[in-house]
């Protein structure tokens, strides 16, 4: 079955149970949501989308956001995700490679990129926005149009609104979801304008992926989860539970109240904002059962404040995940810590739920599995995935993070991973969060390693302390205190080449 079809199926089993709960408290049953989904399917068939067609997504997480997706993808089409903020010509170049027939995005959206009023003001405030209604694709034409929200000068002639496709009629699930093998989702990740990279998922790989999430973590009606992530909102309604969408613009307190509101059981955080949450909130409600965290590696002293903030019965888990293979391996915040504390090296990702090997010429990360994505647009299928990150099993059959490929600094002849270090560094007592990066010698070709830390941990004090957490060789050449790392995304990664900028000529 679908991933379309196993969710109609349970909007049809709890027709009168809440599905989702908007930023404003706005309330969707399952009931209705099945509705509105087999509505916009049949109103875009109408419309003339064709098997295949990929429509490109500009709209934010909201109950419209997850019903024009999943309606589209029924109908036999794509949704692709990438965002217009990335700057005219790395938007231009995704849509070269995508090569899209659709746009469906907000209503202020269209006008932001039309009106010059608007786009002079985005402009001074760096968000450089495309035409999107004037988009078009080189042997295809112009685009067809839908727009979320109120109507607006800017939105395009003929554009389709999205309260016509919800209100129109509504054929029975029987008729067709999709195809399980057909692309559902390609989501553009990192790439240059001149090779823009776009994982390509179906919606057999995006069962796959939410049936592993289920069976790690346990999800049934009764359960709440609060998050805008997708890939864990989906398994939420698939389970008939009911998934809370904070806010589009939510503070860390806002964040904070809504969990406690509306009876948050579950919730997924990067671990940066958890830590923001936590400054406003020490202990998190006693309903909540679950916290996740992902997207960025998890400092112990995240790990240890979640901990201490969450009710004894309650579980904190680290999620590794690629955005070709999710999710990937599941660890607890205990386990991460023991690991952490015992200087094992490296970071604990957890037993692997897919298929993992460990490269034995460079220790390099491959994984393979049913929730493996298609592979990169405009490549060929892949059967595996060389995830550019280096790792090793220990002795329980446990992956553990000990670098990035990228992000290997050189020392004469010793190759530094910084990730098989930091972790250790970072449960040091007065360090909050550590890095390393290296600011290239020009005289010798070597790099100068320069660890940078937040906390209020004194620097000589922990230059004395290291030789006995790491190998000599990986000992820093300079240790910068900072207020904070650098970060980049809505994922809140750490930014290795602002950070090494920013400590570049730093006494």
């Amino acid at each position: 079955m679908t991933l379309v079809g196993r969710l109609l199926d349970q909007a049809a089993a709890t027709p009168e149970a809440v599905a989702l709960v908007a930023g404003d408290g706005t309330e969707l049953t399952y009931g209705e949501l099945q509705r509105q989904v087999l509505a916009v399917r049949h109103a875009l068939v109408e419309a003339g989308l064709r098997s295949g067609d990929r429509v490109l997504f500009s709209v934010r997480p909201s109950p419209e956001a997850v019903v024009l997706a999943l309606g589209v993808v029924a109908a036999g089409g794509a949704v692709v995700f990438a965002d217009p903020g990335a700057g005219p010509e790395m938007f231009t170049a995704r849509l070269r490679l995508a090569r899209p027939r659709w746009s469906a995005a907000e209503a202020v959206l269209y006008a932001g990129s039309r009106l010059r009023p608007v786009r002079a003001y985005a402009r001074r405030r760096g968000l450089l926005l495309p035409e999107l209604g004037s988009l078009e694709v080189s042997g295809q034409g112009k685009l067809r149009h839908i727009y979320v929200g109120r109507w607006l000068p800017g939105v395009p002639r003929g554009a389709l609104p999205f309260t016509t496709l919800v209100s129109g009629r509504a054929e029975a699930a029987g008729s067709g979801t999709g195809d399980p093998d057909a692309e559902a989702a390609v989501i553009f990740t990192s790439g240059t304008t001149e090779h823009p990279r776009a994982v390509v998922h179906t919606q057999a790989s995006l069962a796959a992926a939410l049936d592993l999430f289920r069976e790690r973590l346990p999800l049934g009606p009764g359960d709440v989860v609060h998050t805008d992530q997708l890939m864990l909102g989906l398994p939420t309604l698939i389970s008939g539970a009911r998934w809370s969408m904070p806010p589009l613009s939510c503070s860390p307190a806002k964040f904070a109240r809504l969990l406690e509101e509306r009876g948050a059981t579950h919730t997924f955080c990067v671990p940066v904002h958890l830590a923001e949450i936590l400054e406003v909130r020490p202990t998190l409600p006693a309903a909540l059962r679950y916290v996740l965290l992902g997207a960025a590696p998890a400092p112990p002293a995240i790990l240890r404040r979640a901990l201490s903030a969450a009710v004894p019965s309650a579980k904190v888990l680290s999620v590794y995940a690629m955005t070709e293979i999710l999710p990937v391996a599941i660890a607890s915040a205990q386990e991460k810590l023991a690991h952490t504390e015992s200087w094992g090296g490296g970071d604990l990702l957890g037993t692997p739920l897919v298929k993992a090997r460990i490269a034995p010429d460079d220790g390099e990360l491959h994984l393979s599995g049913p929730n493996l994505c298609r592979g990169y647009l405009g490549d060929t299928p892949m059967t595996e995935l060389p995830t550019g990150d280096l790792a090793r099993f220990d002795a329980d059959g446990r992956l553990v993070l000990t670098g990035r490929k990228k992000d290997m600094l050189i020392r004469g002849k010793f190759n530094l991973y910084p990730g098989l270090y930091e972790p250790a560094i970072a449960a040091i007592d007065g360090v909050t969060e550590a890095a390393i990066v290296g600011v290239p010698d020009s005289e010798t070709g070597d790099e100068e390693v320069v660890l940078a830390i937040v906390g209020d941990a004194d620097p000589e004090r922990l230059r004395r302390r290291l030789p006995d957490l790491i190998d000599h060789d990986a000992l820093p050449d300079r240790i910068v205190v900072l207020t904070e790392l650098p970060r980049s995304g809505r994922s809140r990664k750490l930014d290795r080449d602002r950070l090494r900028d920013l400590v570049r000529g730093t006494p």
